[in-house]
């Protein structure tokens, strides 16, 4: 299966420990930015830029009222790129989104052609708001854009700009009259975010920045050309093959179905595990979470720290995890806690370690 966000290969890092600097300073700026703003949700705020360095898609759920809409525009304004935010409604049709096709006429030949006219889409972060209330025919041209990184209209393929980035939001209280995303397009979200209410400390914040006069000011910080170098810089941070094997373990631990023995929780709760796109984006989601932590190398507990929100929205659970009041977060929080790591090679580390710094 090729790798869901493939980038272009990059030259070796010259300085791994200066890059790793220039890419935690760059992270520190951005959250201090965002601060100015929002107040407190620290975990979410860095899943989203996790989500971010590595290139991926996010899908932010939470109740009405927590700024999860604010919160993606802040995000967005302190990158110099081009956004847009879709209100996802169930008239928008995929043209809405996409762009379309009009007739144009030369006024010197009188003659008449088609001419593309792009839409929302074509920008870099892309703020999907109330991404569950536009019916099937839209979600698959969104789907498209998020995998493929192109629009097909006419038959004619317009491919998108980098980098390219689908943060989008989900109520999940009010159901009525929604269209639930299909297990295709959930899989492409590297991320699925939970957002909660804030502490009543954090709200009291809260009440007095939205009520007061001043309006904070959010200063762009970073250029396309310097989102995509980070990226590139995350994925040559090496992993060693038991952090990749405990990876494994942990997502296929999630296929009931395989046949082989598996953990009490999965068996009798889940009908249908994580895919490989699991693994991927654990691997990659752990490099970006170890080169901000100041390590040289993924290590495991850097794995644990990103494997709930990149595998909780790719286990289907059965109907005795709904009766027993199970949820999806609960049967990873069970693997991670039982799957244990194979015992470290120190070798290997210590050859990480040497290639990194040589």
């Amino acid at each position: 299966m090729p790798d869901p966000l493939k980038a272009k290969p990059a030259a070796a890092v010259e300085d791994p420990e200066a890059a790793a600097r220039e890419i935690k300073q760059a992270y520190d700026h951005i959250a201090g930015e965002v601060h100015k703003v929002i107040v407190g949700q620290d975990e979410v705020l860095g899943e989203l830029l996790l989500t971010i360095l590595c290139g991926g898609h996010a899908l932010v759920v939470g109740v009405p009222g927590l700024a999860k809409t604010l919160l993606i525009s802040t995000i967005a304004r302190t990158l110099s790129l081009g956004f847009s935010r879709i209100q996802f409604t169930p008239d928008l049709m995929p043209s809405d989104m996409t762009g379309t096709e009009v007739i144009e006429e030369d006024r010197t030949s009188g003659t008449r052609e088609l001419r593309f006219v792009k839409g929302p889409i074509f920008s870099n972060v892309i703020l999907a708001d109330e991404i569950n209330r536009t019916p099937p025919k839209t979600q698959a041209a969104l789907l498209e854009a998020m995998q493929e990184r192109q629009v097909t209209a006419g038959g004619v393929r317009h491919p998108l700009p980098k980098p390219f980035f689908v943060l989008a939001t989900q109520n999940p209280i009010e159901q009525e009259g929604t269209y639930p995303l299909p297990e295709a397009q959930l899989d492409r979200f590297m991320f699925n975010i939970k957002i909660d209410y804030p502490t009543e400390d954090q709200e009291v914040q809260i009440v007095k920045r939205t009520t007061a006069l001043e309006e904070q000011l959010v200063e762009p910080l970073l250029t396309g050309e310097e989102v995509l170098r980070i990226q590139s810089l995350v994925r040559q941070v090496p992993v060693a093959d038991h952090v990749v094997r405990y990876i494994l373990r942990l997502v296929r631990a999630t296929r009931v179905r395989e046949g082989t023995k598996k953990p009490t929780v999965v068996e009798n709760y889940v009908t249908w595990g994580a895919g490989p796109r699991a693994s991927q984006f654990i691997t990659l989601a752990a490099k970006a979470k170890a080169i901000l932590s100041g390590a040289t190398h993924v290590m495991p507990e850097h794995v644990r720290a990103v494997a709930l929100p990149v595998m909780r929205h790719r286990i289907i659970t059965n109907f005795n995890a709904e009766a027993d009041g199970v949820t999806t977060d609960d049967i990873v929080k069970d693997l991670l806690d039982r799957i244990q790591v194979d015992a470290s090679d120190t070798a290997t580390e210590q050859q990480l370690d040497a290639v990194v710094r040589s």
